[in-house]
Formats: structure tokens, C-alpha cells, sequence
């Protein structure tokens, strides 16, 4: 009785969820946003300033994590033992210039426990070099042509293109997101690239939480309150700090070293995976938007009301309590930025990505700076305020943090990439 009785009341919410997703209709115009009061980053709950980095790194800090982790992301299990297997290795690679290998990482060190598979390029001139690690769509394979990479056999979102088939990958989808990843230029300026398949650590559809490494730590997440417990970007967010436990026992990466990477809804996994881990040296945001590093409270393009009903597995249960009142949530994304400090932050827009509040995650950026100062950094730079947004393909670099707005749609460019390897130069 039970499982037609749960498919009814599952078609309802669907539903009712497409029918929100319908009706919504976004605000573009910053003359219709509602007035709001930024939470302080350098205020306590008990309301005291924080003026020394004694005070943030021991009281204020650990606040605002907390806030994050019960109010927006969700709280996850601890770290688990990894184990690791080397699935093959090119020492040919990117035109001999490279070693490219795959590793699957396991979630625990019993023989049946899940596991993700990383695809890691190195230069073949270089040992103990730094790295750029982040999540992909499609699969490792889209990353590179390379016909040697792996197929994934994990489920894969359904393209038109003759890519997947069936939530299953194809052959046809071969580095079919190359332009994302330009293995080759990241390798020839020194960096090694780590990339993983998201959809190994955990599927993006709403399943309930029962696939993937939410499936695995069930037991674990029945002591944490319903409200709190993790979503998938937690989830995603968890499987880049495990990659980074392998890397520390890589003598060909300097996990010291590491910069944490993502795009759109894996600009907001790379910003919390920054913000909760502090082994990550710097953590790159693009196109992030909303839940990213778009202020929530602005509301312009997707809200958190809509990107609630759109991705109900992306956050917490209790992050529905501020759809439609955004300035009820403890926290905001300036906020985020903030526990990133005083490491390396790049965050970066797109012109015409109007959805995720250019505008927003600029303003975010700003923010964050009196944090970067109190520990003793410049932030955005000295002369950076809310009215000084810079014109499109003219980047801030010179600081703690950088920002650009390039000029486009949403995506991740090669002018993406050589904004963040140039500031990675000088922060890695």
C-alpha cells in the first residue's frame, strides 16, 4: 500500500513545483528590489565587534559556518577513511606534455564502498606542482577527445544531442566540454588539472537522498535533525574534500597547493567546500548566482524561493524557510565569501547571465572585504567599492580576491581560465 499511496504524493508535489517554476517571473530591475540590511560579518550574535582575528577565528567565524551548515547547505557526516585504486595511466598525454591517469577514490575501505573517479592531468616537467581541482557535468570523458578516458556508468542527465541515452553516456559525447577544461593551456603554465564526474559522489535529481554517498551515510544523517541535513551540494562539496585526502598522498601534487574550482551550480559546491575546508588555498566561483555568491536578499534573477522548488535537493530542508524572505536568513552570501578569508577568492560573471545577479555577486565580493582586512589583506583592493564595478573583460586581480565580468552568456571560457591561472600565479 505504502509505495502507491508515496508515487501519488510525489506526482502532486512535482506538480505543484512545475506549476511554481511556471508562474514564477524573475525581477531584472534594481529599481524593484526590496529594501534590506546586510547581516554584519564582523558583528557577533551577541552583538560585540570583532576586531582582532583572535575574535573572528574563535567566535564569529565558527557562527556564521554554523548558520551556513543548519540554515542552507545542511550538516554531513564526518569525514570518512578513503582507500585508492589507479585505474590506468597515459604517460603521453596532451601531446606528450602530460601524465594523465585515473584514480577512484573510495568513500571507506570496506571492498563494496562507493567510490569516485578522479582524472588527474600532471605536467610531465614538473613534480610536487599546484593543482586546479573541480567537478565536471558529463563525465570525465567530455573533459578530453582522449578515446582512453573511461565511459562513466553512472547515471548522467539526459542530453538531445546523442550524448547520453537513456541517463546512460555514449560514445558521442567525447570531449564535448573540452572548451571548459583546457587541459592543455592549464598544463603548460605549471598546474596540474584534477577533475571528477559530480554524478559519482551523487546524482543531481531529487531521489530522496537515496543514491549516491547519500545513500551510504544514511545511518550516520538519522542523529542530525530532518531540517538540517545535507543536500547535494554539501554532498558534492564532501567528495572534493575526500579527492583532497588523496591528493595529500600524491607525491605528484602539492595538495598544499590546491585551488578549488567550480561552474554555475558547481560554483556554489567549490564556494562551500572553500568556506568549510581551509586546506583549500583558493577557491574559484563562476557564474555561481544564487545560493553561490549572488546576494540572496537582492532577489533579482533566480531567488531562493525559486531555486528552491526548481532543485529541491540542492540545499537543506530549512533553507525553504526563506523562499520569498530572504531577509529572515541569519546569513547572506557576502557571508560565505567571508569564511574563505584571508585565502585566495576569484569570482567571476558573465554579462548577459542576468539569473544569476552579476551585479550581486560583485557586491558579495565586496563585502567580504572587511574581512580580508581584519586578517590583515587588501580584499578586492583599496580603491574596489560598491559603486566601482568594472566594465566587462577588465578583471581585478591585484588583491586577496579577485573578480571579472566577462562579456557572454553563461559558461566557462578559456578567458575564464587564464583570469584565474594568472591570479593563481601570484596566490599559489
Amino acid at each position: 500500500m505504502f509505495r502507491p499511496v508515496f508515487l501519488s504524493a510525489l506526482l502532486i508535489i512535482l506538480s505543484s513545483n512545475a506549476q511554481a517554476q511556471k508562474d514564477f517571473v524573475a525581477n531584472y530591475d534594481e529599481a524593484r528590489i526590496s529594501e534590506f540590511q546586510l547581516p554584519d560579518p564582523l558583528t557577533t550574535d551577541a552583538g560585540e565587534p570583532v576586531t582582532d582575528a583572535k575574535a573572528w577565528t574563535q567566535v564569529r567565524r565558527p557562527e556564521i559556518l554554523r548558520d551556513f551548515t543548519t540554515e542552507v547547505f545542511g550538516r554531513g557526516p564526518q569525514p570518512c577513511a578513503i582507500r585508492h585504486e589507479v585505474v590506468n595511466e597515459n604517460r603521453e598525454a596532451i601531446h606528450g606534455k602530460a601524465i594523465r591517469r585515473e584514480v577512484d577514490v573510495f568513500f571507506g575501505e570496506s571492498d563494496d564502498a562507493h567510490s569516485m573517479r578522479l582524472l588527474i592531468y600532471t605536467p610531465k616537467a614538473g613534480q610536487n606542482v599546484p593543482a586546479f581541482l573541480g567537478l565536471n557535468f558529463g563525465g570525465n570523458h567530455t573533459v578530453d577527445p582522449d578515446p582512453t578516458i573511461s565511459l562513466t556508468t553512472r547515471w548522467v542527465r539526459d542530453r538531445k544531442n546523442e550524448t547520453t541515452k537513456k541517463h546512460t553516456a555514449t560514445e558521442a559525447g567525447r570531449g564535448t566540454s573540452a572548451s571548459r577544461w583546457p587541459v592543455e593551456m592549464i598544463i603548460d603554465r605549471g598546474y596540474a588539472l584534477v577533475t571528477i564526474y559530480y554524478g559519482d559522489i551523487d546524482p543531481d535529481f531529487d531521489d530522496g537522498f537515496e543514491n549516491g554517498i547519500h545513500g551510504v551515510f544514511r545511518t550516520e544523517m538519522e542523529t542530525i535533525p530532518p531540517g538540517q541535513r545535507w543536500g547535494s551540494i554539501a554532498a558534492w562539496s564532501y567528495g572534493l574534500s575526500r579527492a583532497l585526502d588523496y591528493l595529500q598522498q600524491d607525491a605528484s601534487i602539492d595538495a598544499s597547493r590546491v585551488a578549488v574550482i567550480g561552474h554555475s551550480r558547481l560554483g556554489k559546491t567549490s564556494l562551500w567546500a572553500g568556506a568549510a575546508d581551509e586546506r583549500f588555498k583558493m577557491v574559484v566561483s563562476n557564474n555561481s548566482g544564487c545560493g553561490g555568491a549572488a546576494l540572496s536578499r537582492r532577489a533579482i534573477g533566480e531567488t531562493v524561493g525559486r531555486i528552491n522548488t526548481s532543485f529541491p535537493h540542492w540545499f537543506c530542508d530549512n533553507f525553504t524557510k526563506y523562499n520569498s524572505n530572504e531577509n529572515a536568513c541569519p546569513v547572506d552570501q557576502h557571508q560565505l565569501l567571508a569564511l574563505i578569508a584571508p585565502r585566495a577568492l576569484y569570482v567571476a560573471s558573465a554579462s548577459e547571465d542576468k539569473w544569476a545577479d552579476p551585479k550581486g555577486e560583485f557586491l558579495s565580493a565586496v563585502h567580504a572585504g572587511p574581512v580580508y582586512r581584519l586578517l590583515g589583506t587588501n580584499g578586492l583592493g583599496d580603491k574596489i567599492t560598491a559603486e566601482t564595478m568594472p566594465a566587462p573583460d577588465t578583471p581585478i586581480n591585484e588583491g586577496k580576491i579577485g573578480y571579472h565580468l566577462r562579456n557572454g552568456k553563461h559558461d566557462l571560457t578559456e578567458y575564464d581560465w587564464r583570469q584565474y591561472l594568472d591570479f593563481a600565479d601570484r596566490q599559489l
